[in-house]
């Protein structure tokens, strides 16, 4: 593998993590509502969002493992992914746990265990988001040599040839 997974000459992976994102602590959200409320049916909507995020999570960890498996052995990138990936599989974990704490009574107040797990799935998602950020925006990980402020549309057929990459355009703006 050359680099991350593409479509339209853009990483699949960081499209998919949205929606687990959102899914997830969505849910967390929901359920803070329901507690404030007293209103049992944003229990219900948590519940099913736990379950879609997972699923999503899941697809977004199988690219991200792709990508990262394709990454140099022995980079600070290939190290940094390698906990992006850990913490993100924590995460799942976290979830699921809390999920499978609500099975059977989705409209029910949750266990506080359940609340936690997904407080603490919430709180390490900050880390892991992080860490994506550090391999693209410190590491340059699945960065087009090309980009710079003024770059052509990536679903150009050629690049042209008299464009500045972006290291070049960093040293004439300073």
């Amino acid at each position: 593998m050359n680099g991350p997974i593409k479509l339209l000459a853009h990483p699949v992976h960081p499209m998919l993590v949205v929606f687990p994102l959102g899914l997830l602590s969505g849910a967390v959200i929901f359920d803070i509502v329901s507690l404030i409320s007293d209103n049992s049916l944003f229990h219900v909507v948590s519940f099913w969002m736990i379950a879609a995020g997972l699923i999503g999570g899941l697809l977004a960890a199988i690219v991200g493992f792709l990508d990262w498996s394709g990454l140099r052995s022995g980079t600070r990138a290939k190290s940094v992914g390698g906990w992006h990936g850990l913490g993100n599989l924590a995460i799942i974990l976290l979830f699921a746990a809390s999920w499978w704490l609500r099975r059977g009574v989705p409209n029910n107040v949750p266990s506080t265990a359940a609340l936690i797990l997904s407080l603490l799935g919430v709180g390490l998602a900050l880390l892991t988001g992080w860490l994506g950020g550090e391999l693209v925006y410190q590491l340059g990980i699945a960065v087009d040599e090309m980009a710079h402020e003024n770059a052509p549309n990536s679903l150009m057929p050629e690049k042209p040839k008299n464009t500045q990459t972006k290291k070049q355009t960093r040293k004439t703006t300073r």
